[in-house]
């Protein structure tokens, strides 16, 4: 059975850091496409960050600098790392994994900003 499990998340203060986590079994994911989505309150899930399977990183515009997509081969894990944190990253944030056809979602991990 494939499971996605992130973990990581929590509440900080704005400006502050977080590393999440995204802990695979049942695939290995150093050969999928890792995505990090995130959906706030009343907004559309949008993806924010991306690491191919050649380790080809993309990030989206709004946390271009801030955040950092990795991987762990060894431990089967893709992280996010995320700097300088604001109120408006307030969201769960999800992990997908695919490869062509296959494709599989974590459960997501709350994040909330806030002082």
């Amino acid at each position: 059975q494939v499971q996605l499990v992130e973990s990581g998340g929590g509440l900080v203060q704005p400006g502050g850091s977080l590393r999440l986590s995204c802990a695979a079994s049942g695939i290995q994911l150093s050969i999928y496409t890792v995505n990090w989505f995130r959906q706030a309150p009343g907004k559309q899930r949008e993806m924010i960050a991306q690491v191919a399977g050649r380790a080809t990183k993309r990030y989206a515009d709004s946390v271009e600098g801030r955040f950092t997509v990795s991987r762990d081969n060894a431990k089967n894990t893709v992280y996010l790392r995320m700097n300088s944190l604001q109120p408006e990253d307030t969201a769960v944030y999800y992990c997908n994994a695919n490869w062509g056809r296959d494709e599989h979602w974590g459960e997501g991990t709350q994040v909330t900003v806030s002082s």
